[in-house]
């Protein structure tokens, strides 16, 4: 089959490699969605191109806002804070992307016109009443499918009221479509949030927007009053976390290796991977770190490691990597000792249930575990060679499934059949052809 990948030889050592991945999805589409909201052009650099992106660029086009996006730059001609332009019967298609699908809706709680927001069949399943409930305390009319997924309705107001929120599930999602919201309202709108990654409150920050962050132990009260104005700028989109991940697991797992990845986006609540692997042996170094427009930026070298060892791990660190702990269970498999992975549910409410199919992978890999809604405990190997074929289908075109399972096939070995090749479009085209590079 043209769309299945198949690997049947595990990776050749690799040394010094230097590999740059695509633009930070979530970085991309966040810019995406202010220059919108700003006066003028705006133009990013190494915005990511990948399905979501395009998703985001094509809703913003439908409310009325010019891009021009060539292969090396973007352009967006924002039209102020008023600017998007409400059609009847106007559809936006989110596609793939829980954060376009998400955040958009609280940058049109002031919408004259009914708006409808679809998504693909796994965006569907997800869950949309967790924002969907907060929207409506600002004045904003939202009807869900079976009270919960897309299709959704929203049609806004124009007498929005601040509100006060506590965002109890850690998802940034959430918290920044609320933040967006905060800022088309007149008055104080307060969040308590559960700790998650802070992209659009350093970028409101940076683009001097009316929001204060208090940051406690165990959340975040985040403050945002009503803007004014939004000035045009300009954005050089720093690498992805979660896509150098995956390189850094084919490193930590491939005998006598070594990569060094640049300009990676070291936000600090993205690099709970990196604080897990460390804790298990692997060797990581961040070199030259800069600040970026609000984002800590730095080279990151890895190394291979030989004596991997289990982790209890704390839960604290959940949120900050919830998108990499598919590759972090195949890192467990190759540890001594038993792993345990603890208050996971979120896991299941992603592109996949990731969660079963994190224990699905490492079934089929002969890999002990018992896995609940919620756990996973992982009885490594550290002698793994696997032998036989194995057979990854079925899994909603998840694009993280599909690249942890190529992982797992280059440095654990058999003969894998990994089915729906064309899921990498949606965050990161590209993987491909940066391992294919790495062998060379």
């Amino acid at each position: 089959m043209a769309n299945t990948f198949v690997i049947k030889k595990k990776i050749s050592s690799f040394y010094n490699k230097i590999v740059n991945v695509s633009g930070d999805k979530s970085l991309s589409i966040r810019w995406i969605l202010l220059a919108s909201l700003a006066n003028g052009k705006s133009r990013s650099f190494n915005l990511l191109n990948s399905d979501d992106v395009k998703a985001s660029i094509n809703a913003i086009r439908r409310l009325g806002i010019k891009v021009k996006f060539k292969k090396n730059f973007c352009e967006i001609y924002g039209k102020g804070l008023n600017g998007y332009k409400y059609k009847k019967n106007i559809v936006l298609n989110a596609k793939n992307s829980g954060t376009l699908g998400r955040l958009i809706l609280g940058l049109l709680v002031n919408s004259n016109e009914k708006i409808k927001v679809i998504g693909d069949k796994s965006l569907s399943k997800r869950d949309f009443k967790r924002i969907a409930d907060p929207l409506k305390k600002f004045g904003a009319k939202l009807k869900l499918t079976n009270n919960r997924n897309l299709p959704l309705n929203i049609l806004g107001t124009k007498n929005l009221r601040p509100i006060k929120y506590y965002e109890n599930k850690g998802s940034a999602q959430c918290k920044s479509s609320i933040i967006f919201a905060g800022l088309r309202t007149n008055g104080t709108t307060i969040i308590k949030a559960k700790k998650s990654r802070d992209h659009t409150e350093l970028l409101c920050k940076y683009l001097k927007l009316p929001i204060n962050l208090f940051k406690k132990k165990s959340y975040d009260l985040i403050k945002i009053r009503q803007a004014k104005k939004i000035n045009s700028f300009n954005y050089r989109v720093p690498s992805d976390m979660s896509s150098a991940s995956f390189f850094i697991v084919l490193t930590c797992l491939t005998e006598n290796s070594n990569l060094i990845l640049k300009n990676v986006n070291i936000n600090s609540s993205r690099i709970g991977i990196v604080i897990i692997l460390k804790k298990m042996g692997v060797k990581i170094i961040f070199k030259n770190k800069r600040l970026y427009k609000g984002e800590l930026v730095a080279d990151i070298f890895v190394k291979s490691s030989k004596n991997l060892k289990s982790i209890n791990c704390p839960k604290k660190l959940n949120s900050s990597s919830i998108d990499e702990f598919l590759l972090i269970f195949l890192v467990a498999a190759k540890a001594r000792g038993v792993s345990f992975f603890k208050n996971l549910s979120e896991l299941n409410e992603k592109e996949s249930p990731r969660l079963k199919w994190g224990s699905k992978i490492l079934n089929l890999m002969g890999i002990k575990n018992i896995v609940t809604n919620s756990s996973i405990k992982i009885f490594g190997n550290p002698d793994i060679d696997i032998k036989k074929r194995i057979i990854i289908k079925n899994y909603l075109k998840d694009h993280r499934i599909f690249m942890s399972s190529t992982i797992a096939a280059l440095t654990f070995g058999g003969e894998w059949h990994i089915h729906d090749k064309d899921s990498i479009k949606t965050s990161f085209p590209n993987f491909l052809k940066i391992l294919k590079d790495i062998q060379k």
